[in-house]
């Protein structure tokens, strides 16, 4: 892990962000908990995503899918069957690796990328990555179930039901945020890859012949949330898959990448799966999945578009895109620079000091603005420090009560980005907050 990384988790454990999972056990590895900052940003960036792809758009709607699924499922899907990875062992330190990960010129000589003894490697051996659980009182290979691997299959399933309730006519697409869990052999770099994660994924069905242009479209669409959502367009990239990356039931696939400490990696994936999970899924379940068009008096199976994003993922880019160690005359301020439709907190109030009524003026408008924003209330020290501490946490901007608020009843609002100070009537702030957070102007 970078020095620049180091960092970065230091500052998610100080501020309260992201804590290692039951670390006063040791912790549990590629498992973590997300802190009273970490719960509101991840809030954030979900009802981000949902409301741009499902409230703002009357082609798609939403569906929440039980984790636990019938096992036909997963192999119907192909995972029972080949959702595995090439484990190898090293006979000397005992560590495991993913043989595709391991330089090809260590592999050739069976070399441990660990210890760095040569011939230590066993044989590659296809290792599943899903969990496995037992569904009732007995463990037999009759209650075996899995926990889902993937969101996408509960979507699948689900179609039907979802066309034939809401009445939507191909195309339309069917989102769904929610767990996902895979037994990494590798996990690592923080958040990015873990056991336990959420994912955000929009399936949109199409009629074939027509997936090539709308696959296009969300191509750019996706790419043109992220710079929405604050991150820098010049750190984000496409990457397309070749053929030896091309998953069995892809056409064509994108990952769009982020430029990490780390490397070039993927925050999301867009591919057309042409019509294979929904034939699939008909065979297996003998059910008929196809779809009439009543335009062109057509049958067919559906293609299908996916988007899908990593949540977690997602939440650690705002936060690496956002750091910054900015050198000022006299110290290092830290900052992280999220936008303000996502920072955990929208605003902090201050009192200058606690006496002269400041307190108890700064308290009023306080509680009037916990009714529209999430706002943060500190007297505790010097202003300077709890402008720093709220730079750490995200926090875009800073509302001061002193003197000259009990004169004329304005008050000074600081940016973070900035550092710059206006002064605004109090009676405004409401307004003046949903203008630089939304950018509502009305």
């Amino acid at each position: 892990m970078t020095n620049i990384m180091e960092k970065i988790v230091s500052l998610c454990k100080r501020r309260g962000i992201l804590f290692q999972s039951s670390e006063i056990y040791g912790g549990i590895n590629a498992c973590y908990d997300y802190g009273p900052l970490g719960v509101e940003l991840k809030r954030n960036v979900n009802q981000y995503w949902w409301e741009t792809m499902v409230h703002q758009r009357e082609d798609i709607v939403g569906l929440d899918a039980a984790i636990l699924m019938h096992p036909k499922v997963w192999e119907a899907s192909g995972h029972v069957e080949s959702f595995t990875d090439p484990l190898v062992d090293c006979r000397i330190c005992k560590q495991r690796f993913r043989e595709d990960e391991i330089d090809p010129k260590k592999l050739e000589k069976k070399q441990c990328p660990h210890c760095g003894n040569k011939d230590s490697l066993t044989e590659a051996r296809q290792f599943n990555l899903m969990f496995r659980t037992h569904m009732g009182p007995v463990e037999e290979a009759a209650s075996t179930i899995y926990l889902r691997p993937e969101t996408a299959q509960g979507i699948y399933v689900n179609y039907k039901n979802v066309m034939d309730s809401s009445r939507k006519k191909i195309p339309f697409g069917i989102a769904q945020i929610g767990k996902a869990f895979r037994n990494e052999i590798t996990p690592g770099n923080f958040i990015f890859r873990t056991r336990e994660f959420e994912q955000m994924e929009m399936q949109y069905f199409v009629k074939p012949g027509d997936d090539d242009a709308v696959f296009q479209q969300w191509r750019e669409e996706r790419l043109t949330w992220y710079v929405n959502l604050g991150i820098r367009k010049e750190k984000l990239r496409f990457h397309q898959h070749g053929k030896d990356e091309l998953a069995h039931y892809a056409k064509v696939a994108y990952d769009i990448q982020y430029e990490f400490p780390f490397g070039w990696k993927e925050l999301e994936g867009i591919h057309n799966r042409t019509d294979y999970d929904l034939s699939r899924h008909q065979q297996y379940a003998g059910k008929d999945l196809s779809y009439f068009d009543d335009t062109s008096r057509e049958r067919y199976i559906p293609y299908i578009i996916e988007t899908s994003a990593g949540l977690d993922r997602t939440v650690l880019t705002c936060i690496v895109d956002a750091y910054e160690e900015e050198n000022l005359e006299k110290e290092t301020r830290i900052v992280l620079h999220l936008d303000p439709k996502v920072a955990p907190i929208k605003a902090a109030v201050f009192p200058l000091v606690n006496r002269d009524g400041m307190d108890e003026l700064a308290r009023k408008i306080f509680e009037q603005l916990k009714n529209q924003f999430n706002v943060f209330y500190d007297d505790s020290g010097a202003v300077g420090r709890r402008y720093r501490r709220q730079d750490e946490a995200g926090t875009p901007f800073c509302i001061t009560i002193d003197s000259q608020t009990l004169k004329d009843e304005t008050v000074t609002i600081r940016d973070r980005d900035t550092m710059e100070q206006d002064r605004v009537s109090k009676d405004i702030l409401i307004t003046e907050l949903d203008k630089r957070i939304w950018g509502n102007t009305q």
